[in-house]
């Protein structure tokens, strides 16, 4: 998993590592890390690096000094580098100094718009990690001229570091270089979309970080966590799934939940309720009855996708709540819950429950989202004792233990009519396996969305097509498994040249699955709402991480 903090923690461990080393350590170890990145794209995107032209928006403060520093770097280099000085009058004076004995230039005012507009690649550094809010106009007006790259120093201007909100104009970085660690905005919303793909650049503060505060999961740990049968398992050791969705006016809902239930893992599925006709002649290997008290035993409850919320769909939550296994609940089954919340007394003790809302559902059960996701999850995973999955272009998974986790935004292809019945599906199947319920629904969100982009290649799907490439999607998570158990392998063999051409070879195969697993390289400039031309470069394959050291 890979770890994202707060800036609360950030700066507590600058803090602590600038108290032990020279003063500037840390801004010039990030300002390397940021002009490598430069001097990278510009090599592989324009095939030189001396005489690019390289355009600074520099604000007040760190985050500023680190492109100054960034573009002192850049003209050893070779690049013309002009400085855009946004605050000249707080300009970082050490960064400042830097650049002009470099022989890097400055500009203000009305001179900026030009140097911008003629950029062969832009760098961000108008606010870093302590701003809030959007762009200020003076800004937001120079991106608007950006026609090229933009590298973000820490985060894009305009993003909130800790929610990824953007309640204005924004940067729409092609590339952020971040120092130390992810930072929510990385991950979260909006955010996830402006800061492109994300380099993280060591810059010595990881044995001060302490535990994470949200992680991401890597195909590879989804893959090796997913059920696979061992030689001694059968339909019933593997885990047996109980469907209790649809209805007659939306019966699709039920063979959708059951379709991803059939693909995912499940030894055996049980479907009971009023659409047992269509769901078995879509699946005849389902066991099929009408009502979820006859449906026999199961290992874990999927209840509410098109259930309907009359007394047939309250019976039946009802029933699945006291039975006494992990139950997912979805859709319908949670608007019973938000306007019956006595329901919830016909809970077992004990029972693993996830909650799978999107925002309407949420705040019906919960209350408004708001622009802090994380906390409005976490939030309600307390309050229900129930693992949260608040849906969404970043979708954030909540356990009222603390842990939280976030799928990172692929693309927005999943949002269509159905994709959610799915997802219901695979969360019920890997439940009944005996998968930690948490794990459950990050794993499941993750194969979910990977299905939804070999899917779709860049075109509308259904949530038909979405269903079919779930056998795919899982392949591909346990091929970056293997590819990832191989590196580990030959990285422990490492004394001869072969294995560590053998540990190189299975890196790249990891970080070609973690590519296919919809970490989109290639990301639009200009501001946040849509200024600007679109520039498509691509960063050199890696695991994302640049040593500075």
């Amino acid at each position: 998993m890979q770890g994202v903090w707060t800036v609360d923690h950030v700066r507590s461990a600058e803090e602590r590592v600038m108290a032990v080393v020279p003063a500037g350590t840390l801004m010039r170890r990030a300002a390397f890390g940021v002009a490598t990145e430069v001097a990278g794209l510009l090599a592989r995107h324009t095939g030189g690096v001396a005489g690019r032209r390289v355009a600074l928006l520099v604000g007040a403060g760190n985050n500023g000094g680190d492109a100054l520093w960034a573009g002192a770097f850049l003209r050893r280099r070779g690049v013309a580098v002009t400085a855009v000085l946004l605050a000249p009058n707080r300009a970082h004076p050490a960064g400042l100094a830097a650049l002009r004995r470099a022989g890097g230039r400055t500009v203000t005012g009305a001179a900026a718009g030009a140097v911008v507009a003629a950029a062969d690649l832009v760098v961000d550094g108008i606010v870093g990690l302590s701003a809030r809010g959007p762009l200020r106009p003076d800004a937001a007006a120079l991106v608007d001229r950006i026609t090229a790259p933009v590298v973000a120093v820490d985060l894009p201007s305009g993003v909130d570091p800790d929610t990824g909100a953007v309640t204005g104009p924004a940067v729409r970085a092609a590339v952020t270089v971040t120092f130390g660690c992810r930072k929510p905005g990385h991950v979260l919303a909006a955010g996830a979309t402006c800061s492109g793909v994300v380099r993280v650049v060591d810059i010595g503060l990881g044995p001060e970080l302490g535990e994470p505060d949200l992680v991401l999961l890597e195909p590879a740990e989804v893959g090796a966590a997913w059920p696979v049968p061992g030689p001694d398992d059968d339909k019933y050791t593997q885990g047996v799934t109980g469907i209790a969705a649809g209805s007659a006016a939306f019966p699709g809902a039920a063979v959708l939940a059951t379709g991803a239930a059939v693909h995912a893992t499940s030894g055996m599925v049980r479907y009971a309720g009023q659409a047992a006709d269509a769901v078995r002649a879509r699946w005849p290997e389902t066991v099929t009855t009408g009502a979820v008290a006859d449906a026999g035993r199961v290992q874990a409850w999927v209840v509410g996708p098109g259930l309907g919320t009359g007394k047939a769909g309250t019976e039946a939550l009802t029933h699945v709540l006291g039975a006494g296994v992990p139950v997912c609940v979805d859709a319908d089954a949670i608007t019973l819950l938000a306007t019956n919340p006595g329901l919830w007394d016909a809970r077992e003790p004990d029972t693993p429950v996830v909650l799978t809302p999107h925002d309407r559902e949420f705040a019906r059960l919960a209350g408004e989202v708001g622009p802090d996701r994380v906390a409005a999850a976490t939030r309600a995973a307390s309050q229900f004792d129930a693992v949260v999955l608040l849906k969404g272009h970043s979708t954030v998974v909540a356990a009222p233990d603390g842990r939280v986790l976030v799928d990172r935004a692929g693309s927005a292809w999943p949002a269509t009519a159905g994709s959610g019945d799915v997802l219901t599906g695979l969360i019920g199947s890997l439940l009944a396996a005996g998968m930690d319920p948490w794990l459950a629904a990050g794993s499941a969100c993750l194969v979910h969305g990977l299905a939804a982009e070999l899917a779709a290649r860049n075109a509308p799907i259904g949530a038909s097509a979405l269903l079919d490439a779930v056998p795919d999607a899982i392949r591909a998570v346990r091929a970056a498994a293997g590819a990832s158990m191989a590196a580990g392998a030959s990285m422990a063999a490492g004394a001869s040249t072969a294995a560590g051409v053998g540990a190189a070879a299975g890196a790249s195969m990891a970080a070609g699955a973690s590519t296919a697993a919809g970490v989109s390289m290639a990301a639009g400039v200009g501001a946040a709402a849509g200024a600007g031309a679109v520039a498509r470069w691509t960063p050199a394959a890696g695991d994302g991480s640049v040593s500075a050291g």
